[in-house]
């Protein structure tokens, strides 16, 4: 199966006619629904998400019987979420192989003609279904014939992408920092606990709701805290981030870029390569999300300009270089026209290093 990410998935909704349909597979809590719903609200489109896993009987799907009084004949009701004015939509059929066998059946005739119980969909609308993915879940086997009427892809986000995310989206940020020095926690190993069945790890999901609840509170070490991060991230990841708040820490993207960079000089020169590759990313992110005071830009500028200065005098060249790599990755088109536009000078030394090493 193909492996994407969150930028190719939008690449591959924009391109994708309406007719053909697409599958992602997926671990829980990836943010395919939120991606999905995203992107089709912001071009006028209504999206229904249907949750298969949760229909006991196809007239969950399909509607009711009804008597038409006119007619003598019976017909089904068209469901709650069917459009009746006419405008297409975004059918998403989240856990498509979590619904029971004759679910599916009425799920066929949908996904290759786009009908409903002898009901068409309007014009132009779509369907995209999602499936979970992982020897965790209770699932169920689908039909080739019904497999074969979608184009289908493994959904990957990359950490890179959902820290941008958390940036833009105001995520608290000690989390933010927390997943940039450790990768793997953002969608960890399940846990199992053999005495209730229960499992627990951290997701995409988890670390968001965990967000909300710590977001501005100064004492989030406190014992309290603690049990409700393990009650939604799981005990191991939960230990591992307090853990992480009370260890001496990299500085911040706004620490480094808003301050007297004299100040903290010293502390980036002690920073290991994997260290300040670290700091690369959320220099840009930070710079990125647009969540700066605009009236410092020029201090920024001026910052973010010294500290890749530095680099080039402590000769950190894996570090130049993966700083390099982000202004021409096309990642950050924001953080690179901050640049263009606010530090001419600093542009055109990014642009001799690049052209050095090419």
């Amino acid at each position: 199966m193909i492996k994407i990410n969150s930028a190719e998935l939008k690449k591959i909704l924009e391109i994708t006619p309406a007719a053909q349909n697409i599958l992602l597979a997926g671990k829980h809590g990836i943010g395919k629904s939120q991606i999905l719903t995203e992107f089709y609200e912001s071009k006028g489109m209504k999206v229904v998400p249907l949750f298969l896993g949760q229909m006991s009987d196809p007239g969950d799907l399909i509607g009711l019987l009804n008597k038409n009084e006119s007619t003598g004949k019976t017909e089904f009701m068209p469901p709650y979420w069917f459009p009746t004015d006419g405008k297409p939509i975004v059918l998403f059929l989240d856990e498509l192989n979590r619904a029971r066998p004759e679910v599916l059946q009425t799920i066929m005739d949908l996904a290759l003609n786009k009908t409903l119980a002898g009901k068409k969909l309007p014009e132009g609308s779509r369907i995209i279904s999602a499936v979970n993915a992982g020897d965790e879940y209770q699932l169920t086997d689908l039909d080739p014939a019904l497999v074969s009427r979608f184009n289908v892809f493994e959904f990957v986000p990359s950490v890179p992408e959902w820290l941008l995310w958390a940036e833009k989206s105001g995520i608290d940020k000690r989390i933010v920092q927390f997943i940039s020095e450790n990768p793997d926690y953002l969608d960890g190993a399940t846990l199992r606990r053999e005495d209730m069945g229960l499992e627990k790890s951290p997701d995409r999901r988890g670390w968001y709701r965990l967000s909300e609840i710590i977001n501005g509170v100064a004492n989030a070490s406190d014992e309290i805290y603690k049990k409700i991060s393990a009650g939604i991230i799981g005990m191991p990841a939960a230990t591992k981030f307090f853990a992480a708040l009370s260890e001496n820490r990299l500085l911040t993207a706004e620490e480094i870029l808003t301050q007297n960079f004299k100040d903290i000089e010293n502390t980036v020169k002690g920073y290991e390569t994997s260290e300040l590759a670290i700091i690369n990313e959320s220099l840009f992110r930070y710079i990125e999300s647009k969540n700066y005071d605009k009236s410092k830009s020029a201090e920024i500028a001026k910052n973010f300009e010294a500290y890749f200065g530095l680099l080039i005098l402590e000769m950190k060249q894996e570090a130049m270089g993966h700083f390099s790599n982000l202004y021409t990755s096309g990642t950050y088109p924001h953080a690179v026209s901050f640049i263009v536009m606010n530090a001419p000078k600093f542009q055109a030394k990014i642009i001799k290093f690049v052209n050095s090493i090419a």
